[in-house]
């Protein structure tokens, strides 16, 4: 099973040219929700219903500005309901994250 076009979800940022990324990660995460999909760690039905979820609790007010934001929450949820990661392991791959962006002079790219 193939996931769907990406330019048919919901709410989407997009241009005329298909989605679009304000920043290098949140293509990351697109392309790791999508990998994880074709890889068998979960159905797609169960993506759009953890994407869902997130959007939801998000509430009426939100104007899709951190629509990669719930995507990425959403990605976590499923990666620990699906014991892919440990929430810890998780928490300190985020805080490693963190760190280096704290000890890397502006305008230099990120690395871990």
């Amino acid at each position: 099973m193939s996931a769907p076009d990406p330019l048919a979800l919901p709410r989407l940022p997009r241009d005329a040219d298909g989605p679009v990324f304000a920043e290098p990660w949140q293509a990351q995460a697109f392309a790791l929700a999508l990998q994880l999909h074709a890889q068998g760690c979960f159905a797609w039905t169960e993506w759009a219903e953890a994407l869902s979820r997130r959007l939801k609790a998000a509430g009426p007010d939100d104007d899709g500005a951190r629509y990669y934001e719930h995507w990425l929450a959403a990605l976590e949820d499923l990666v620990r309901e699906k014991r892919l990661a440990a929430g810890s392991e998780l928490a300190e791959r985020k805080e490693a994250w963190a760190e280096a962006y704290r000890r890397t002079a502006h305008g230099r790219p990120v690395e871990l």
